[in-house]
Formats: C-alpha cells, sequence, structure tokens
C-alpha cells in the first residue's frame, strides 16, 4: 500500500475557501473509460511517449542503488483489501450533472482554487477512514478534465478540504506553473499515470506509470514541476525521473495483466511522482483485477530497472508535449 507522503511542505498553510455553484448540463455518457473522447493525455503527450530506444542516464547505478537495487517491484493497486482496505488510487468517472465543488486549500499558493466538479460520491484513496494520501481523482469525461486532490476530506453537501489540488485540462500539454505541487509532490497528474485494467486486457498499456521513492533529490527534472526532495543528493532521483525495464528482462511468461503492465515499463517507463515506498506502481483500485497475475510483478527488482536520459523528449519548458522525432 501506498505509504503517507513524505513530501516537504511550506511551514504556513493558507486556508483559502472558494466557493461556486453552477450545474452542468450536457454530460454525454460513454460507454467505457476512456471510449476515444476523452484520453487521459494527448497523443504527444510526454506520458505516451516511448523511451525504449532513448540513453540510460549518467547517474542510473547511482539512483537505482538509492531506491533499491534488491527492492522488489509492487503493485500498489488490485482488487478487494488489503489490510482490511481497498487499495490503489480509486478513479471517480463523472458522467452526470456535477455543479462546481466548494473546496478549501492547506497549499493554495500552489493549486487551483476553483474549478473543481467533484461528485458527492467520489471516492478517496485506501477509504473513507485512511489516513494516508487520501487522493480523490475525478475523470471529467464531458469538459475532458481531472480534478484531482490530496489528503482530502469531505466536509458535508458539496465542499471538500484538501492539502493541495489541481484541476488538468486532458487536451492540453500545458504544464503547471514552475515550481507549483499538484496533488502529487512532482507537480504532475495523476491520472495519466494509473494504470486500469481495461488497459490490461486490451493487451497494451500505451503510458508511462506513476512511481514512488523511498527519498528523492531536493530538485526535479522536466516534466515535472516541484521537488520535494529529503536532501540535496545528487545520488537520489529527481521529481520526474524516468525509469524504464530493461529491454532484456524476460517478461514473456507473465501472465497477461502482469505483462501488460512489464511491457509498458519497457516501452514507456515509470516516472518519479512522489516520495513512498520503493518502487510502488501506482494503478486503479478496481475490481476487475486479478491480484494473483499482479503478484508476478513482484518477481522483478529494482537491478532490473535504468534510469533513461529523457531529456531529449522536451520540446519546451512549459510545455508536456515531446519533440518531434
Amino acid at each position: 500500500m501506498t505509504t503517507k507522503r513524505t513530501a516537504t511542505r511550506k511551514s504556513t498553510a493558507t486556508a483559502v475557501a472558494v466557493a461556486a455553484v453552477c450545474l452542468l448540463s450536457g454530460y454525454a455518457h460513454a460507454p467505457a473509460p476512456d471510449a476515444g473522447s476523452c484520453p487521459t493525455s494527448p497523443a504527444d503527450s510526454f506520458w505516451r511517449a516511448p523511451v525504449d530506444a532513448l540513453p540510460v542516464h549518467p547517474r542510473s547505478a547511482q539512483y537505482v542503488a538509492s531506491i533499491g537495487a534488491e527492492a522488489p517491484l509492487h503493485p500498489d493497486f488490485g482488487s478487494g483489501l488489503s489490510d482490511g482496505r481497498p487499495f490503489g488510487i480509486p478513479i471517480t468517472v463523472s458522467d452526470a450533472q456535477v455543479p462546481e465543488s466548494t473546496v478549501t486549500l492547506d497549499y493554495a499558493e500552489e493549486s487551483e482554487t476553483s474549478g473543481y466538479r467533484i461528485p458527492q460520491n467520489a471516492k478517496i484513496e485506501n477509504g473513507p477512514a485512511s489516513d494516508g494520501d487520501r487522493h480523490v481523482v475525478v475523470w471529467d469525461r464531458a469538459l475532458c478534465k481531472s480534478y484531482e486532490l490530496w489528503d482530502a476530506h469531505p466536509q458535508g453537501g458539496n465542499a471538500w478540504h484538501a492539502g493541495s489540488g489541481a484541476v488538468f485540462d486532458l487536451r492540453s500539454n500545458r504544464l503547471r506553473p514552475d515550481g507549483w505541487t499538484s496533488a502529487d509532490a512532482a507537480g504532475l497528474a495523476v491520472l495519466p499515470g494509473l494504470v486500469r485494467p481495461d488497459e490490461a486486457a486490451s493487451g497494451r498499456i500505451d503510458h508511462a506509470i506513476r512511481i514512488t521513492v523511498p527519498r528523492s533529490d531536493q530538485s526535479y527534472v522536466w516534466p515535472a514541476r516541484h521537488q520535494a526532495g529529503s536532501a540535496a543528493d545528487p545520488s537520489l532521483p529527481p521529481m520526474g525521473l524516468r525509469l524504464r525495464l530493461k529491454g532484456a528482462v524476460d517478461t514473456s511468461r507473465l501472465p497477461a495483466q502482469a505483462k501488460a503492465v512489464a511491457e509498458a515499463l519497457k516501452t514507456y517507463g515509470a516516472i518519479v511522482a512522489d516520495n513512498g515506498s520503493a518502487w510502488f506502481l501506482s494503478g486503479e483500485e478496481n475490481a476487475a483485477w486479478d491480484n494473483a497475475q499482479l503478484d508476478a510483478l513482484k518477481g522483478f527488482k529494482g537491478s532490473d530497472f535504468e534510469a533513461v536520459d529523457a531529456s531529449g523528449l522536451m520540446r519546451s519548458p512549459d510545455s508536456g508535449a515531446v519533440a518531434p522525432r
């Protein structure tokens, strides 16, 4: 399960209340998530950029060692309960009329303070009694946006309180302002980096996967916008670092769901997005996962990975779009 966030936050929290009520109309009722009208990121996004042919980062061995060369890969998602709680980050899909929510935020200076349309029954990571990261992720397929909160607590009615939050236009490659966090320490969107069982069922996951590391450097690299480092140590991975499963690693005998994840890790890699447990991959909490299949991923360990120099993908520092190749 995801460990409680260890990101360094500003010492002074600013609580800002934002209230608005505006009913939506004309929501589309798509048959399944990501049915085509609203993918979780643009086709030219860094999330969807293959990294299997990119050069190994000069500090790859140091980064892998600091994360844990012998630590096992861990799918931090699945079906059912773990220690009595659901696990993974739930995705609340919004296809109904939802009013704009009132949201108060501890870190409002680096968050969107309005524009959230969060259903009252939105699911919270690890359940409503969780003392962990308590992510809320809403996929609004009508407006093609993602509303994301960290440390989210319902306040009754249509109100929420959270540590930080962000609203992402899923059709845009625009990054957050430089230095801003999001619902993730790296300042990135959470939704595009979650693996989902419908993707695995298709046999192809076509994007990078969110991953956590125990300690990070006090720096960040494109496309990340924020650091949460425990030390200024160049041997520690920066936020935004791209990691990939080595091409020579044999994935041929894995069960279907695990193989889809492993192949995505080879082709698209993983992106360091937050501090947490070593090699914890993020995915959707969903009953369609087969935990026995996912457990096969635990046979891989840190030494099966390498860090990638993804700097050549950047088109512009403030855009998540990749350069033409």
